[in-house]
């Protein structure tokens, strides 16, 4: 269980977070090995004393600094195409819901049923058994191991729907309707916030979404 000053990110709710973190761990392990390669050339020129000087050209070590550089970036981008297209893939989704940024709360609306809509305001902080400044009034209520379409706009200025344990980051722009994919793995209560600097209150726009079987 991730603690809430921990630097590292939070588990995992989705099948896209965790490939996420997959992606995350895969790129810190290339960096570490660029890191500690150019570290040790470093040291090894700075403390030789040895030199050549009718070394004048070396097209071996010139085609190694050249062609290595592309690898490792082909193996970074190949992962990372790769998660961008799953982002974005949405197929046959078996339900569709609606968030709607107002300054500075959240409306959401069930689109498959008739009449389902209610605002989602942050709580008043009297009640101590709840997480200051990140639980809501109406908490939004998705089914766990569904394919949901998420639909994100606003009705003001610009805001951010965010679940970072569930790798879903969508800006809500006004009078544009934008689109993601949605799947949590386990149930129970998942918290985030509004991630785009949408004026005074921005920091109080808490979203928390119920993953019920």
């Amino acid at each position: 269980m991730n603690t809430w000053p921990s630097i590292y990110l939070q588990d995992s709710n989705s099948p896209l977070m965790e490939q996420l973190i997959f992606f995350h761990d895969h790129i810190m392990m290339i960096l570490m090995m660029i890191v500690t390669t150019v570290s040790y050339i470093m040291i090894m020129l700075i403390f030789n004393n040895n030199m050549d000087r009718n070394l004048l050209e070396g097209q071996m070590i010139e085609l190694i600094w050249t062609v290595t550089p592309a690898l490792t970036l082909f193996f970074i981008a190949t992962p990372s195409l790769r998660l961008l297209y799953l982002m974005d893939e949405i197929n046959n989704p078996m339900m569709t819901t609606k968030a709607m940024g107002h300054q500075w709360y959240w409306t959401y609306e069930y689109s498959d049923f008739n009449d389902m809509e209610f605002d989602s305001y942050m709580i008043n902080q009297e009640n101590n058994n709840n997480f200051r400044l990140l639980d809501v009034d109406n908490r939004m209520v998705l089914p766990s191991n569904t394919f949901i379409r998420m639909i994100v706009t606003s009705m003001d200025v610009i805001h951010s729907w965010t679940l970072p344990s569930t790798g879903v980051k969508i800006d809500g722009t006004p009078g544009r309707l934008n689109q993601a994919s949605l799947m949590m793995n386990r149930n129970g209560l998942i918290y985030g916030q509004c991630s785009e600097i949408c004026g005074t209150n921005h920091s109080f726009m808490p979203i928390v979404v119920e993953s019920v079987p």
